[in-house]
């Protein structure tokens, strides 16, 4: 592990959520303490952990000055975020998942970019790893040999970046996909303008980016892939469906209000962003048994709710693909049709 060293660049904040990790937290906290950019606090949030996290996490203190653990009775990741920014003392924040690592230039490029262009928020690309063999071909490559995801030096051209203000990113990225919370820096002045919304557990990054867009001038991207995103077997999109998972048709609910007080003409776009998550909830719920199913009845009839109340945005169906479009309407129109087919596909397959 790295010690911190004197620096006279700004202190970030690295802010670490952590429930049951004590597999991979400390993979990630040193591929943290190994940045080029030195001058980093390192805040890991254990919520209620149940297995050695704890421990690691003792372990990780004693090894390293620049981090400090705090306690939580399993609250569930937002609130976990929200602690360590109570608790962040930089002047920039950053949010890494305790499953993911990142490349060692991500936070100098970040913050380099986000200096040079005089943005609120800097934000980078991300690859995915489902193993050790990936991680190491991805970062242990030498920084000359740009073709691979890690593999670019802490000098980004400005070819390489593309800045927008808060109305152009939501159009042009947010509304396509780039809704991530992790993988960027902001200033600690703008995410205390906000906090993410506790008790939801997915889509919830998404909610706090829209949150805070009111209050940002400038937000800037570059194409470096920094982030490694682990394909966690264990993790929420690939388990069984819960009541959580209804989370995604909640967020979208709650993001549609705060954006069509920005741009009513977007109501289109994010409807058929609120229809495409039902879906994919109800897909969730049609993987489950036939008895599960019954047990579950009641969320099912939420589904079928909401996408009825979908549908009638005008324009919103007709930005679905094919496939959701016929989908949609198999669903709304005879929905244990729907779930008894999608159930039969999906195990066929």
């Amino acid at each position: 592990m790295g010690i911190r060293l004197k620096s006279n660049e700004p202190l970030i904040s690295v802010i670490v959520p952590v429930y049951n990790g004590q597999d991979y937290l400390a993979d990630c906290i040193d591929s943290i303490e190994n940045q080029t950019y030195k001058n980093l606090e390192i805040i890991i949030v254990n919520d209620g952990s149940t297995d050695r996290t704890s421990a690691v996490c003792d372990s990780l203190q004693k090894d390293c000055h620049n981090i400090r653990t705090l306690t939580l009775d399993d609250r569930g990741v937002s609130a976990a975020r929200n602690a360590g920014i109570e608790a962040a003392e930089g002047a920039f924040v950053t949010f890494i998942d305790a499953d993911d690592r990142i490349c060692p230039d991500m936070i100098k490029i970040l913050y380099d970019c986000m200096i040079r262009t005089q943005s609120d928020v800097a934000g980078c690309g991300f690859f995915l790893w489902k193993n050790e063999d990936e991680w190491k071909q991805a970062a242990e490559v030498k920084p000359t040999d740009v073709t691979t995801m890690c593999a670019q030096s802490a000098s980004v051209s400005a070819e390489q970046t593309a800045t927008y203000d808060a109305g152009t990113y939501l159009r042009e990225e947010l509304l396509n996909g780039n809704s991530r919370c992790w993988s960027k820096l902001y200033r600690r002045e703008l995410v205390e303008k906000a906090r993410f919304r506790e008790g939801l557990t997915i889509g919830e990054d998404m909610l706090f980016l829209v949150q805070i867009l009111p209050y940002i001038d400038r937000i800037v991207e570059t194409t470096y892939a920094g982030y490694g995103y682990y394909q966690n077997p264990m993790g929420a999109i690939n388990r069984e469906f819960t009541p959580r998972y209804m989370d995604q048709i909640t967020c979208w609910q709650l993001a549609r209000k705060e954006i069509l007080d920005m741009d009513q003409s977007l109501d289109s776009q994010v409807t058929a962003l609120w229809i495409m998550g039902i879906m994919l909830t109800a897909g969730k719920l049609a993987m489950l048994s036939t008895e599960k199913r019954r047990d579950n009845k009641k969320y099912i009839e939420i589904c079928h709710a909401r996408l009825k109340e979908a549908m009638k945005i005008p324009g919103a169906y007709g930005r679905l693909s094919l496939g959701y479009r016929l989908k949609t309407v198999i669903f709304r129109v005879f929905p244990k049709l729907y779930l008894w087919l999608y159930h039969f596909h999906k195990q066929a397959g």
